[in-house]
């Protein structure tokens, strides 16, 4: 039996890595659950590996699989629903719904999948750079095979990762990013954005105000900061692939 936190974290992983791909950070599960420390959160870590609830992949940053969930785990907990919302909120930000506008700007950019299938192919765009914006891509050059337990309903493409800004978000140079075809996404979503529609990249969608920006997962890079009118949304992060 779960502790009401390792109750509240498993869930709140669980949320994060359906929506965004990747775990997320020691920083947001404390902030999450309402923690003083991350040792608290080292500690509910080890807990739920130990009853095989969660697992630790190796040599990946922020990388943990929820294996499973108690029975009668479901949908109840809304705490940690909530959880899940409030920890895109911190610099200052708070939740809010961005639209662009998609159509035309990546025509063909995705295959239809109305139900989960063995295995998907789906057009592989080349190279987005995760560090400095490129020029925004239009016509696939391959496609690649996915397993259809990736992906939901909707639309999706692939990307090829090139750069290394979004390190800490657990998306390495090299890897393949599978995108779900949207034109809005919440407040903290990674997100494939085009801005000034000639350039494109993967970064954190973040909004106050009037203003967009546009967050990287690395410190060694700056966060870009746009007008609502040069950033329309082409996709957002749903999983991610890795050869090794």
């Amino acid at each position: 039996m779960l502790t009401k936190k390792q109750h509240q974290l498993l869930l709140f992983i669980r949320d994060r890595v359906a929506r965004d791909g990747v775990a997320p950070s020691f920083d947001e599960m404390k902030e999450a659950l309402e923690l003083q420390s991350k040792s608290g959160i080292h500690r509910l870590i080890m807990a739920l590996e130990e009853r095989g609830f969660l697992r630790r992949l190796p040599h990946r940053a922020r990388a943990l699989e929820v294996i499973k969930v108690p029975d009668n785990m479901g949908t109840t907990m809304g705490s940690s629903a909530a959880a899940a919302d409030k920890a895109p909120e911190r610099s200052g930000f708070t939740p809010n719904v961005i639209t662009g506008n998609f159509s035309g700007a990546m025509p063909g950019a995705s295959a239809k999948t109305s139900a989960p299938q063995e295995n998907v192919d789906l057009p592989l765009y080349g190279k987005i750079a995760a560090g400095t914006p490129i020029e925004a891509l239009r016509n696939p050059t391959e496609h690649i095979g996915v397993p259809g337990a990736l992906l939901g309903t909707g639309e999706h493409y692939a990307l090829t990762i090139d750069g290394d800004s979004m390190v800490d978000a657990g998306i390495m140079d090299g890897d393949t990013v599978i995108i779900k075809r949207c034109d809005t996404a919440d407040n903290g979503s990674i997100v494939v954005a085009l801005v000034d529609n000639e350039e494109a990249t993967l970064k954190r969608l973040r909004r106050k105000g009037e203003t967009i920006a546009l967050e990287p997962a690395n410190k060694a890079y700056e966060t870009r900061i746009f007008g609502p009118d040069r950033v329309r949304v082409q996709g957002r992060l749903v999983g991610l692939l890795r050869r090794y």
